[in-house]
């Protein structure tokens, strides 16, 4: 089981770069190269009931994630630019504007509180 499975880590270890940079795609006249950030996840074990030998359970899996960041695209002037993704920015966003929010809040209990 641990080959085939130092097979599989071997096997997408490699994945990751190649779905990081999609391929150059050509929009309107402008190449473009999609960029996203990829993460993959494996995992497994066995383990034997009552210490019997071939008596026991065993399992696995994983998985993966890719999330659209945005592309490289050649300006009109011909300079590299990155252009992010205003959707996934914005999702990315939202947790550390609540969290900003919440502390400013925390904030101004505290010093209410010893005014």
């Amino acid at each position: 089981m641990s080959e085939s499975f130092s097979s599989l880590v071997d096997t997408f270890r490699n994945v990751g770069v190649s779905r990081a940079f999609g391929p150059t795609t050509t929009i309107a006249g402008e190449e473009t190269v999609p960029v996203a950030m990829v993460s993959f996840g494996f995992g497994g074990g066995s383990s034997p009931e009552d210490g019997q030998p071939g008596v026991g359970g065993s399992g696995g899996g994983g998985g993966g994630f890719v999330l659209p960041l945005g592309v490289y695209a050649k300006g009109p002037a011909g300079n590299l630019a990155f252009r992010p993704n205003t959707v996934v920015v914005l999702a990315a966003l939202t947790p550390l504007v609540c969290a900003v929010g919440l502390s400013i809040r925390g904030i101004l209990r505290t010093v209410r509180s010893h005014t």
